[in-house]
């Protein structure tokens, strides 16, 4: 007869970037489906998505975002850290790297890479 083992899974919140993507030119309907308004934010061509922890990070990221480019911030969630900008691919690129730069050189996070689709 196997044992039966039991599996305690805990989130240790790091000071770091999990996630940092760029979503070049997406299809209408996944704007409705993040809840954005594709009307208003379908002609900017981008969507950028940041996870970072600890989750109130999220706040700073945001503030950052829109104060490095022209970027809407369409949702910010101080709970989970997550981020969802939208604008021209240029903007968003610019943002992200504001972000991940200061979170790396001010707050010594450990950030990952930019990545693209």
């Amino acid at each position: 007869m196997s044992e039966k083992h039991r599996i305690i899974q805990e989130l240790v919140p790091g000071k770091q970037i999990t996630l940092a993507h760029i979503i070049a030119n997406p299809d209408e309907i996944l704007y409705k489906k993040l809840g954005l308004d594709p009307a208003v934010e379908y002609s900017k061509s981008a969507i950028g998505i940041l996870t970072l922890s600890p989750a109130e990070t999220a706040i700073i990221a945001g503030d950052i975002s829109i104060k490095a480019s022209g970027v809407q911030l369409g949702f910010v969630d101080r709970f989970s850290g997550t981020v969802i900008l939208t604008g021209t691919f240029s903007e968003v690129e610019a943002s992200l790297k504001a972000v991940t730069s200061y979170c790396e050189e001010t707050l010594g996070f450990t950030v990952c890479a930019i990545t693209k689709t």
